[in-house]
């Protein structure tokens, strides 16, 4: 079996790395954390060096330029072509259907090359922001999952999980890119160098919703970059606005459900939540 990596890039706060990199360290051989500066004193290569990681790699650019952030992704990637990896944000932790290696295993006898999935959204028990710590259990700190950020925001909820180096992802991570092909929008679900969805698409657990989130909406949606896709982030941060700060848990559209014993068959509508985001 060929060696697995993981690449996370870190920006603005570490308040969620250490329980990512907790969360992926019996999954993967090597770590790779690249620190998003937005300017040489903003503190976050400090945070980093304290929680005892040292980055691959250290750059300073605009504020929340995702595109830049997609391209750093494609660039560590690219060094290890041949390897698999797996992409994945500070807040975004991943549950397989199977065993991650299994899956893997099935690519190479296949010639599947990029492994998806979809977001589902973690939120507090009355819908409120979580405040994290070193100490926080954020599974059961978030014990509601759901799919909350498309309905409001219109946020695309498809992700690019694990794949070849040689894959390249387009901005946001939503979907692989081989060649000049964009798999997404080129042959949909059904590209023949994807890991076929029934047989498994990957839980993307997204503990962005903690007690700082607020604050970077407000900031993202103020920037209006194109690159920071802030009309998302306005549409969001106002829809929490008018629901007294926090997520309606009772909206029957997010399908919220308890899940904190990280199973993946504990979301009952996972299956019919899938052909919901797969048709976005």
């Amino acid at each position: 079996m060929q060696k697995l990596n993981l690449v996370t890039v870190v920006g603005h706060n570490t308040t969620l790395l250490p329980h990512m990199l907790k969360h992926y360290q019996d999954i993967v051989d090597e770590v790779y954390v690249v620190v998003y500066r937005q300017d040489t004193l903003d503190g976050i290569l400090e945070e980093v060096v304290n929680l005892g990681i040292t980055p691959y790699k250290v750059v300073t650019e605009p504020k929340f330029n995702w595109e830049r952030v997609t391209e750093l992704y494609n660039e560590v990637k690219q060094t290890k072509p041949d390897e698999w990896w797996v992409v994945s944000d500070d807040d975004e932790f991943h549950i397989y259907p199977k065993p991650i290696r299994e899956m893997i295993g099935e690519c190479e006898e296949n010639g599947w090359e990029f492994i998806t999935g979809g977001f589902l959204d973690r939120i507090g028990e009355r819908g409120e922001f979580p405040l994290v710590t070193k100490e926080t259990n954020i599974w059961e700190s978030f014990p509601l999952a759901g799919f909350f950020r498309y309905p409001m925001s219109g946020a695309m909820p498809n992700k690019c999980c694990v794949m070849k180096g040689s894959v390249d992802v387009t901005p946001g991570q939503h979907f692989a890119k081989i060649g000049d092909t964009d798999t997404w929008r080129e042959r949909g679900w059904n590209h023949p160098k994807r890991y076929p969805i029934e047989r498994g698409f990957v839980q993307v657990h997204h503990f962005k919703w903690d007690s700082t989130v607020l604050e970077r909406l407000k900031e993202v949606s103020e920037t209006k970059e194109d690159y920071t896709y802030w009309k998302e982030y306005r549409k969001m941060y106002r829809g929490i606005q008018l629901n007294d700060w926090k997520i309606d848990v009772d909206n029957p559209e997010f399908r919220l459900q308890k899940m904190i014993r990280k199973n993946y068959s504990e979301y009952s509508e996972w299956k019919e939540l899938t052909q919901v985001i797969i048709n976005i």
